[in-house]
C-alpha cells in the first residue's frame, strides 16, 4: 500500500513537472505550482502517518517548512493576480525565509539521530566545504546585492538573507551526506530535494543580479524540490533514515580527498579570478576564508595522523600477542628471551626457561569440544599469569604449549616457581613442564631445546610433574 502510494505520487509529480511549462503563463501555471506545493505538505504528513518513523519530529518540521513555503507562494500569487504588483521585500519573502531555519533544524535532527556520538572528522569536512561555498556566495551573490545603491536597506538585508539561508542548508546537507548510516531511497530523495532547492535559489539569485531571470526553467527546480521532499517522506525506507549507523570503519576515500582539495583551493582561485577580470578584490573575505580553511585542513590531517598512529599501535600489538590468550606469541617470546640473555650476560644475572604443556589436551578437546579447549587455554593463561613474579614472561608457544622466561630470584629455583602454578590450573586439569637454567655459554636455541627435552622427560615419566634439564642433556626428540 505505502509503496503503491509513493509510485502514484511520484508519477503524478513527474507528470506535472513535465507539462508545467506547456501550461499558459498566469493563473493556470501558478495554480499547478500551488497544487504541487500543497501536495508536498500533505505527502510529508501522510508519509509520517503511514510509515511511522521512530523519530517523526524532523519530518513534521519539514512539513511545517513546506507549509511556510506554500504560504509564501500563495501570498506571492495574491500580490501578482489580485493586487497586480510584485513588492520586494514583502510578506512572501518573510514566509520564504522563515522556512530555512525549520528545514535546517529538521536536517540537524536527522544527522543527530544517524550519528549520536562525536564525529569530529565529518564536522571538519563539512566545515571545509561550507566555507568554500560561503566565499563563492559572498563574492558572486551577497556582495553584488549590497553594492546595489538603488536598493533600500530592507531590500539589501532580505537579498543577502536568501544566500545565507542557502549556505546554512548547504552546511547541513553536506553534513548529512558525510554521516554514516543507511543510504536508502528516502535518503537519496531527500538529498536530491535539498540539492534542487539550493540550485534553484542560487540560479535565481544569479539571474536576478544580471537581470536575466525569466519565469519557467528555475521554477521547475523549485517544483521538483516539492515533489522530491514529499516522495522522500512517502517512501517506506524513510522510517530508518534517522536510525543510528552501525559501527563501521570510516574510510578516507580518494574522492573525498579530491573534494577537500578543491574546496581548500576556492579562496586562492577566487582571488585569482577577481584579479584576472579586474574585479574589486575581496581581500578580507579571502584572508579569513583562507586562514579558516588552512586551520581546518591542519586539524583534519592531525586527526588522520592520530588515527594512523592508533592503528599502527593496534597492528603492532596484534603482531606481538597471541590472538586467543592475549599472551606474547612465539615470535615475541623468542625475542624477549634473546634480550634477557643479553642483559644477563652484561649484568651477571640468572635466566631460566620453562616449557609447559597441558596434559591430555587432545582428549579434553575430543570430549568437550574445541570451544571448551579454547576456554581452557584462556583460563590457564590468566590463572598462571596472576601467580607469576614481577619480570616473568609467559607466552604461548603453540597449541597447548606455553613458555616461561624467568629472571632474577625466580630464575634461581625455576622448579619451585613453576610448581606454584600447578594449583591454579583450571577445570581440574594438569600440566607437565621442563625447565632449564642458562649455563651462560649456550645460545637461546640450545636453552629452549634443553627445556623441551626436560618436558619430554616429564611426559614420559607419567605427566603432571616438573623436570629440570641437566646441563649436558642429550637433545633427542621424543614422542609425547
Amino acid at each position: 500500500m505505502n509503496m503503491r502510494l509513493w509510485k502514484v505520487y511520484s508519477a503524478a509529480g513527474a507528470g506535472i513537472i513535465a507539462g508545467y511549462l506547456a501550461l499558459p503563463p498566469g493563473l493556470a501555471r501558478d495554480g499547478a505550482y500551488l497544487l504541487m506545493g500543497l501536495a508536498g505538505v500533505v505527502a510529508i504528513l501522510l508519509g509520517v502517518r503511514l510509515n511511522r518513523p521512530v523519530r517523526a519530529a524532523p519530518w513534521r518540521l519539514m512539513a511545517v517548512g513546506q507549509s511556510t513555503w506554500f504560504a509564501g507562494d500563495a501570498v506571492y500569487c495574491w500580490y501578482d493576480h489580485v493586487l497586480h504588483r510584485s513588492p520586494f521585500p514583502s510578506l512572501a519573502d518573510g514566509l520564504y525565509l522563515a522556512a530555512y531555519p525549520l528545514f535546517a533544524t529538521a536536517l540537524a535532527m536527522l544527522i543527530r539521530g544517524r550519528r549520536p556520538g562525536r564525529d569530529r572528522e565529518g564536522l571538519i569536512d563539512a566545515s571545509i566545504f561550507t566555507i568554500g561555498l560561503a566565499l563563492l556566495s559572498w563574492v558572486f551573490l551577497m556582495r553584488p546585492t549590497l553594492d546595489d545603491s538603488g536598493a533600500s536597506l530592507a531590500a539589501q538585508v532580505i537579498g543577502i538573507a536568501y544566500p545565507l539561508g542557502d549556505v546554512l542548508l548547504v552546511a547541513l546537507l553536506i553534513r548529512l551526506l558525510t554521516t554514516p548510516g543507511a543510504r536508502t531511497s528516502a535518503f537519496r530523495l531527500l538529498a536530491a530535494a535539498a540539492g534542487a532547492l539550493l540550485v534553484a535559489d542560487t540560479a535565481y539569485a544569479a539571474l536576478e543580479i544580471t537581470a536575466a531571470y525569466t519565469e519557467g526553467p528555475v521554477d521547475l527546480l523549485w517544483l521538483g524540490s516539492y515533489v522530491l521532499w514529499g516522495a522522500a517522506a512517502l517512501h517506506p525506507s524513510m522510517r530508518v533514515l534517522s536510525e543510528p549507523a552501525a559501527d563501521r570503519v570510516v574510510v578516507f576515500s580518494r574522492g573525498r580527498l579530491v573534494a577537500l582539495c578543491v574546496a581548500s583551493l576556492v579562496s586562492p582561485a577566487v582571488q585569482a579570478l577577481e584579479a584576472w577580470r579586474g574585479m574589486r578584490l575581496d581581500v578580507w573575505a579571502v584572508v579569513v576564508s583562507s586562514a579558516s580553511l588552512f586551520l581546518l585542513v591542519i586539524l583534519r590531517m592531525a586527526g588522520l595522523l592520530t588515527r594512523l598512529q592508533s592503528q599502527a599501535g593496534v597492528l603492532a600489538d596484534l603482531a606481538r600477542t597471541d590472538s586467543l590468550t592475549g599472551l606474547a606469541n612465539r615470535r615475541t617470546t623468542e625475542a624477549e628471551l634473546q634480550r634477557a640473555l643479553a642483559a644477563a650476560a652484561a649484568d651477571g644475572g640468572v635466566v631460566s626457561l620453562a616449557m609447559l604443556d597441558l596434559d591430555h589436551f587432545k582428549a579434553f578437546n575430543d570430549t568437550f569440544g574445541h570451544q571448551a579447549g579454547d576456554g581452557l587455554l584462556k583460563q590457564a593463561s590468566t590463572a598462571w599469569g596472576a601467580r607469576l613474579p614481577e619480570g616473568a614472561l609467559l607466552g604461548r608457544y603453540g597449541g597447548e604449549e606455553f613458555v616461561l622466561v624467568l629472571r632474577g630470584e625466580a630464575a634461581v629455583d625455576p622448579v619451585r616457581t613453576v610448581e606454584t602454578l600447578r594449583p591454579a590450573t583450571p577445570l581440574g586439569q594438569t600440566f607437565s613442564a621442563g625447565v632449564a637454567v642458562w649455563d651462560r655459554g649456550e645460545d637461546a636455541c640450545r636453552l629452549v631445546a634443553r627445556a623441551d627435552v626436560a618436558l619430554y622427560a616429564a611426559k614420559r615419566g607419567g605427566r603432571d610433574r616438573v623436570v629440570e634439564a641437566e646441563p649436558d642433556a642429550v637433545l633427542a626428540p621424543a614422542a609425547r
